[in-house]
């Protein structure tokens, strides 16, 4: 699969975008040679298993849901919102799952979601111009000149952070917390007293009489390890190309390359030029991979980056993301996904319903409204179907917090609450009440 000339430093021969100005390249360099000595974060072993899995969904055999924080924050890291993130997911793949019939993949923006793409180098606010925040991993959110100044030191703070993280990761849900008997007690607090709470009640009851009744039926429930524990995988944007390089090993069994950050890695939209360093550096590593497609992208980018990062035509290996905004996924997706089907690439066909709709609302925040999003996967899933591919995924930003951020969904959060509690260090995230709506919305889709 792999160039023969390929090395994980090749990246640094090619047009890197959205990469900060370190202002001392020998600290930087020094902490890239400190982390190239660091355990890795994630074992082959796992990301084969999450491949084999993607294949599964390419092959219309399940459902790709990847969610979690639009950045991750440094202050703001607790187990408890880890156990909330955990708690969100796993509730949305049991509706998805059980409504569906169709396995649910879950993938985590977590424990390495550090960094975020800018469109501008620099931020002006009364006159002042600093460096523009770039996520935890590279400079801090305060608007002061020390906080905005990159610190290749800040590698080191995400390298332990996102560690940390996959412990808590492992150990929810493998340690009992993931037991569908536990399938009551996932209701956050604040989400049991709405609509969504309820109708997930009334699901969770439903799982609790099929277990029952499969129990007296003489069927040994405590042996069915997916009854008890789910697999859950990580996956970032794999933006900063130095941190990304660090983490890369060799597999002393296979002899291929794994950037060991993640189980999954994707470029964004704003990186995936053919000639750039983003995909360079992907290409030669074997984690799945995904690729953000918005409304630039041409049915020939398409083709050529499936050639680019999966030349081989391997299933489970690249996942296209749709990312066209509500107003033009049914225009803009169809002529894509046919030449990539006509090209032979068995990619998973995934709908990221969150970045094409957000807009600065005329009280300074950013938003999106519940209803694009949603009018989005619509558009997404009737692409699919013309098409006769797939509908295999959904990539959205959310949070287990109440938070007050997008617009809309049951609870109706309006324009007067965007200042109670509006907390993203980046783009507004789906509460979790938002978050179990939209479970429903799909699984309702999917059964369509």
């Amino acid at each position: 699969m792999h160039d023969l000339a390929w090395n994980p430093s090749s990246w640094r021969s090619h047009p890197a975008a959205q990469q900060p100005s370190w202002p001392d390249d020998e600290a930087y360099e020094h902490v890239l040679d400190q982390l190239r000595e660091r355990p890795p974060l994630v074992y082959a072993s796992e990301v084969r298993k999450l491949t084999d899995e993607l294949a599964a969904v390419a092959e219309r055999r399940g459902f790709l849901l990847q969610a979690g924080d639009c950045a991750e924050s440094f202050s703001e890291f607790s187990a408890a919102k880890v156990r909330d993130q955990v708690k969100i997911l796993l509730q949305m793949s049991v509706v998805l799952t059980y409504s569906t019939g169709v396995p649910t993949l879950k993938v985590g923006r977590l424990a390495g979601q550090y960094a975020k793409p800018r469109s501008s180098n620099t931020e002006t606010r009364d006159g002042v111009e600093l460096e523009s925040f770039r996520g935890d991993i590279v400079n801090g959110f305060d608007f002061d000149f020390e906080s905005r100044r990159p610190d290749p030191d800040r590698l080191h703070r995400a390298y332990e952070q996102a560690a940390a993280t996959h412990h808590l990761l492992r150990s929810f849900t493998k340690g009992g917390f993931a037991d569908l008997s536990q399938v009551h007690r996932w209701n956050l607090e604040f989400v049991g007293s709405t609509r969504e709470g309820q109708r997930y009640e009334r699901l969770s009851t439903e799982i609790d009489r099929a277990l029952r009744f499969m129990a007296a039926c003489g069927i040994d429930l405590t042996r069915e390890r997916t009854l008890h524990e789910v697999d859950l995988y990580t996956s970032h944007e794999a933006l900063i190309l130095g941190y990304e390089e660090a983490l890369t090993r060799v597999d002393q069994i296979s002899g291929e390359w794994f950037d060991m950050s993640a189980h999954m890695l994707w470029i964004g939209d704003r990186t995936r030029q053919l000639d750039g360093a983003h995909v360079q550096f992907l290409a030669g590593v074997a984690n799945p991979l995904g690729v953000k497609l918005g409304p630039s992208a041409s049915p020939d980018d398409a083709v050529a980056l499936c050639r680019l990062l999966d030349p081989d035509k391997t299933p489970g290996r690249l996942t296209l993301v749709s990312r066209m905004g509500a107003e033009k996924v049914r225009d803009l997706l169809p002529p894509i996904v046919a030449a990539v089907r006509t090209a032979g690439h068995p990619v998973v066909w995934a709908c990221d319903p969150m970045h094409g709709n957000t807009y600065q609302h005329e009280s300074g925040y950013k938003t999106r409204h519940f209803d694009a999003v949603t009018d989005e996967l619509s558009g997404f899933f009737s692409v699919c179907h013309d098409e006769d591919v797939w509908p295999g995924g959904v990539h959205v930003e959310l949070t287990g917090d109440d938070v007050t951020e997008c617009l809309g969904g049951g609870d109706e959060v309006t324009a007067a609450d965007l200042d109670n509690r509006y907390e993203t260090l980046c783009d507004p995230r789906l509460n979790a009440r938002q978050s179990l709506e939209l479970a429903f919305r799909l699984s309702e889709l999917m059964r369509r």
